[in-house]
């Protein structure tokens, strides 16, 4: 069955997601309703006639809609998810045509798959995972829920990403390498050792260079 759309977030990545979606319906985007946003004035400098429907944090979700995800920070992303699911929103999974879904895969609820990204064999990408362009994830792969894989990143095979995440464009995690919940792998950097949850690592090798304080009872489902 086919629903009305709703983008959650009017930035960069919301029109970005306008575009694909687009594409992918003979150039229309007429089945995306709006836009959520906590600035009315988010569109006023692009040619976008569709409207803002209203802030995230206090909009209610309508029954006949499902809600896309366009948030990159993976903590806001995840706050913002629960916060819609509290009031009964759904959330799409949208895959680009050009991406590439290999057999066996799981995918949560509200998953992203951005154009050219790739997800190998028996991956298991949790809700609200987002791919940007060119994103890469390799067999048996294991993304925990609300985690951001910027454009060209490269998790490979047998690699274990927690919840919350964030990957910069261009890093690469090697196989067999576990990332902890709420970890930071900047751009460019590649992790070649495990990377605890909070920690933010730069370089490559990969070295830590900040550590935020990780809360109780985070999980990577």
């Amino acid at each position: 069955m086919n629903y009305p759309l709703v983008i959650v977030g009017a930035g960069g990545f919301g029109r970005e997601l306008l575009t694909w979606i687009g594409e992918q319906s003979a150039g229309r985007s007429s089945h995306v309703r709006g836009f959520l946003d906590d600035n009315p004035a988010a569109l006023e400098d692009f040619d976008i006639e569709l409207p803002i429907l209203g802030d995230p944090l206090t909009y209610q979700p309508s029954g006949d809609e499902r809600l896309v995800l366009a948030i990159g920070q993976p903590a806001t992303k995840l706050k913002l998810a629960e916060l819609l699911r509290s009031r009964g929103g759904k959330f799409a999974t949208l895959i680009h045509t050009s991406a590439r879904v290999g057999p066996r895969c799981q995918l949560g609820e509200g998953v992203i798959i951005s154009p050219n990204a790739g997800v190998s064999c028996d991956v298991t990408l949790g809700d609200f995972v987002m791919l940007n362009c060119f994103a890469t994830v390799g067999h048996d792969a294991h993304i925990g829920r609300g985690t951001t894989l910027s454009s060209h990143v490269d998790c490979t095979g047998n690699t274990r990403i927690g919840a919350g995440v964030f990957l910069g464009s261009h890093a690469a995690v090697i196989p067999g390498i576990a990332v902890g919940d709420g970890a930071t792998v900047a751009a460019g950097s590649v992790a070649m050792r495990n990377v605890p949850a909070g920690a933010t690592v730069l370089g490559v090798p990969a070295k830590k260079i900040f550590q935020a304080p990780v809360p109780s009872g985070s999980g990577d489902s």
